[in-house]
């Protein structure tokens, strides 16, 4: 079946197998021509011609050799075998021994080149063999156009061969096109897995340690404000913040972390994704750090679809983030509102800081493109950058299905 569907052209040891074919053929015809009676006179019986003399068989052993290149050049082949068959039905030599090497050179033209060449080439070559045969006998002429049938019979199924090659090639080129197919979607998918979960990291870390920090300033401003008369409520309330955080935290890289264990078989799968139900703790931590939070959450939770919310959670959390780190003052306001409309959750984030917020030099990190990135996750867009009187502004769009619009709470 291989050397069927393979293309001759391209076969492996193509030479060494062709020499052992024209040898073979060689042989076949040597027998044919010692072993088949010639020179009947008989009325019944068909002429096959004479036993080869010396130049019989020069010529008859000699249309063989040119099979050894056959694919390589089939038309070539063709030609030189003709050429050595003609002379040798014309001097009335036995008739039936070179038969195999022309049936060779005109399969090799069928299965090698296009079907109208090859028909073609076939009328031209019975031409030429009739011609040839009416110089002989009209008897052997007409016995030649009898048996012409296996000529056609050989055409048409190198031409067959041919198409079924063809079909075998590009069903084999659809499977082998299918299959990187699959690996680049895969390798997309992992990478896209990747830059989801560093995403995570950056936001949760990033939060976690900002909240830390300030918490632990906080706990640290207290201690040394007044060593006489320590406020213990204070610091035990900003380290109970500390471990609430840390505790958050600690859940959400658990969380984060079982992706990459989900191939090996580890983990109890994913939990659930953030979504607007957790914008209130995230607004409840940022108080912890100090800063004014104003909550707004005019759209209805179940009409946000997870992938949408988790982005809107996402965004919050780094902007919340990027406030508190760098809005420079004791008194910050952060106003976060989520409406619904057009077909989209529409996420704004304003503080009043003067530190530039997240378009400080030291915040030129990961915040801002990992926001924009969360919000092209979802189809989005994202816009950030200060306020003319001062603070910063994140707004993002997050369109929403149309059979899922989120309705205005009041």
């Amino acid at each position: 079946m291989a050397a069927i569907t393979r293309d001759p052209r391209s076969a492996p040891h193509a030479l060494r197998n062709d020499a052992l074919l024209a040898s073979a053929g060689a042989v076949i015809a040597t027998a044919l021509a010692l072993l088949t009676d010639g020179g009947s006179t008989r009325p019944d019986v068909l002429d096959q011609g004479g036993r080869p003399d010396v130049l019989g068989w020069a010529l008859l052993l000699g249309a063989y050799v040119p099979i050894v290149w056959r694919r390589r050049r089939p038309m070539l082949v063709l030609v030189a075998v003709v050429a050595l068959v003609v002379p040798y039905h014309a001097l009335d030599y036995n008739h039936t021994a070179p038969t195999p090497a022309a049936y060779i050179a005109l399969y090799t033209v069928a299965v090698t080149g296009r079907p109208l060449r090859t028909i073609v080439t076939g009328a031209v070559v019975l031409g030429i063999a009739l011609s040839v045969m009416l110089t002989v006998s009209m008897h052997q002429a007409v016995e030649l156009l009898r048996i012409s049938g296996w000529i056609a019979a050989v055409l048409f199924f190198g031409i067959d061969v041919r198409f079924y090659r063809q079909y075998v090639s590009a069903i084999v080129e659809r499977a082998e096109r299918a299959e990187r197919t699959r690996e680049e979607e895969a390798r997309r998918r992992v990478a896209e897995e990747r830059l989801r979960v560093a995403r995570d990291l950056h936001d949760l870390l990033a939060h976690t340690i900002t909240l830390v920090g300030v918490q632990t300033a906080v706990a640290a401003h207290v201690l040394a404000a007044d060593p006489d008369r320590l406020d213990r409520a204070a610091v035990a309330r900003a380290l109970d913040d500390i471990a609430e955080t840390c505790r958050t935290a600690r859940g959400e890289l658990r969380t984060t972390l079982e992706v990459l264990r989900e191939g090996q078989g580890g983990g109890e799968g994913r939990g659930p994704l953030p979504g607007l139900a957790g914008l209130p703790d995230l607004a409840e931590t940022a108080r912890a750090a100090g800063a004014e939070v104003e909550l707004a959450v005019r759209v209805r939770s179940d009409a946000v679809p997870p992938a949408v919310g988790a982005a809107a959670y996402r965004i919050v959390q780094e902007a919340l983030t990027n406030a508190v780190r760098h809005g420079g003052r004791d008194d910050l306001t952060v106003r976060v509102l989520l409406y619904g409309g057009e077909g989209a959750l529409r996420v704004e984030v304003t503080d009043d800081g003067v530190g530039g917020g997240a378009d400080a030099p030291e915040a030129l990190g990961f915040g801002l493109v990992g926001m924009r990135e969360r919000a092209r996750s979802v189809g989005g867009t994202l816009d950030a950058g200060p306020k003319d009187n001062g603070g910063f502004t994140v707004s993002a769009v997050l369109p929403l299905p149309v059979n899922r619009k989120a309705e205005e709470a009041g």
